[in-house]
């Protein structure tokens, strides 16, 4: 056996001379045949793997000239087929002789320079015109994966250059951008490991300039996946993106990521939705709370800025400056529509579906473990920068909703009387709309689910009769009635004050036949 293996590899080690020698460059045929050959019994043997990568003659200086030939390629050119046959061969043989083997790691990590070239040719534009040249792609990552996965010492310092090399040059940036979902797949396996049980690989990555531009460039990818096929490389894909978030936010890194994101002057960028959205999915999938602590003050920001955003463009729209008090108060005539309304709603439903996961994860936690932190106080007791509470805010956005957004009953706005206002059909149909009211109410249900003090901050705000009124049907927001009824209910819970509050309202208007709500005369609607 110990002959056979030192032929084996003399017999790599004269290949690789022979073709590396001034006379051999048209024997590619010739080594890629001996490099796949071997590549498969390394495949199949992790003995092989390791006699090899240990006994003489040493095979590492030739593989080490092999990918400097390549890199130094005379005629580099993804669209070159004798260059992709030899790099798929060469990269197939590295990825096999240093599968799980450290010591065969250690030797094969001074290629990673002259693979990284390698890789920057076939992550350039041209090249990602070439379907060609994908197969070599996906090759090169899964050995440059292959060569530092499990080495701590060496992901370190591989994670650690690529986060910081130029933006020309980034090359996980650029790989991001290949249209082969393979070659992402492979990619975000390489990401994963790299940041697997790795505080500080994480917090590179979540705090860097370089790992912030990764973020982005992934979320950015990552909404393009998500209508892959299942069982597809894409959907796989997908599933290895989101696991890699998912690896963030189980370190407490979610705070960190949101912040890098932002865009000056927005109140959100896209990506932070995006982040938004990740984060909910992550959260809806969770059965536990410890590691959510971190999450409640940047949600609570979060929530209180958009909503304060939100009651702002609401009140334009409602109340432009300049109109005169006789004008027509059509929505439909305003000048201060804000645009990015839809947007700031639509984050604003994430915030509040995740705020109201982790305050349920917490109360079913406290309810087995009493003396656990109770997350829900942090929401109660937020605060925006203008000093408006949890309990203000969502109160008067649910009334500014109330009058800006009319419910749908049968496919139809239902104006409220009170203002008798139209809608443009642009605002009422915008997406961005959707489930806030339900989720506001629900939050309100949640929170002050057996909590007198929070009970007591929505009476004063004057938000009993404002849930009263969402006790209706809304086709924007499923549920709506439901919701608003439990949360009627949590707020009564043991609280003769706003029992008495109930009871002091009477009603101040009937539904007619068609689902309109009709002012009763003499009435005041509250």
């Amino acid at each position: 056996m110990g002959s056979d293996q030192n032929s084996l590899n003399v017999r790599f080690c004269e290949i690789c001379a022979g073709f590396l020698s001034k006379n051999g460059k048209d024997s590619v045929p010739s080594l890629t045949r001996v490099l796949d050959t071997i590549a498969d019994d390394l495949a199949r043997s992790g003995d092989l793997r390791i006699r090899m990568g240990s006994e003489n003659p040493s095979i590492w200086l030739s593989l080490q000239q092999l990918w400097d030939f390549l890199a130094e390629y005379p005629s580099a050119d993804a669209d070159v087929a004798e260059l992709r046959v030899l790099v798929i061969s060469v990269a197939r043989f590295t990825r096999n002789i240093v599968a799980g083997v450290a010591v065969n790691q250690q030797n094969a990590f001074g290629v990673e320079p002259a693979l990284r070239r390698v890789l920057l040719l076939y992550s350039s534009w041209s090249a990602f015109q070439v379907t060609d040249s994908f197969p070599a792609t996906r090759m090169a990552v899964q050995a440059l994966s292959n060569i530092v996965t499990t080495n701590e010492d060496l992901t370190s310092r591989l994670w650690s250059t690529y986060l910081t090399l130029p933006e020309e040059r980034a090359i996980l940036i650029r790989l991001l951008g290949s249209p082969d979902h393979k070659t992402i797949l492979s990619l975000l396996v390489l990401m994963v490991n790299c940041i697997h049980d790795s505080t500080e690989r994480r917090s590179l990555l979540t705090k860097s300039r370089g790992g912030a531009r990764i973020c982005i460039t992934l979320l950015d990818r990552m909404v393009l996946l998500y209508d892959a096929e299942e069982s597809t490389d894409g959907a796989k894909a997908f599933d290895y993106g989101y696991h890699l978030f998912a690896h963030l936010f189980d370190g407490g890194f979610a705070p960190d990521l949101y912040s890098s994101l932002s865009v000056e002057g927005e109140v959100i960028a896209q990506h932070q939705t995006t982040l938004l959205k990740l984060l909910d999915s992550y959260l809806q999938s969770s059965q536990t709370c410890p590691v959510h602590c971190d999450m409640c003050p940047m949600l609570s920001e979060i929530f209180l800025s958009l909503s304060s955003y939100s009651q702002s463009a609401i009140k334009r729209a409602i109340n432009p400056i300049n109109s005169e008090p006789n004008s027509d108060s059509s929505i439909e005539h305003l000048q201060e529509l804000d645009l990015l309304l839809p947007k700031s709603c639509e984050a604003l439903v994430l915030a509040t579906q995740c705020i109201v996961k982790i305050s349920l994860l917490s109360e079913d936690r406290r309810t087995m473990d009493p003396s656990a932190v109770e997350l829900r106080a942090i929401f109660r007791d937020a605060s925006s920068t203008d000093g408006q509470c949890t309990a203000e805010s969502i109160i008067e956005l649910l009334r500014l909703l109330d009058a800006f957004l009319p419910r749908i009953y049968f496919g139809k706005p239902v104006l409220n009387p009170a203002t008798d206002q139209s809608i443009p059909s642009s605002v009422a149909g915008a997406n961005g709309f959707s489930y806030l009211k339900r989720d506001l109410v629900r939050l309100v249900g949640v929170l002050c689910h057996r909590d007198k003090t929070f009970q007591d901050r929505i009476r004063v705000c004057g938000g009993i009769p404002v849930i009263m009124n969402m006790c209706v049907v809304d086709e924007r927001n499923p549920y709506l009635r439901e919701h608003a009824i439990l949360a009627l209910r949590n707020l009564l819970d043991s609280n003769k004050e706003n029992q008495d509050e109930v009871n002091s309202i009477q009603p101040s208007g009937y539904w007619d036949e068609e689902g309109t709500l009709r002012e009763k005369v003499g009435a005041t609607l509250r």
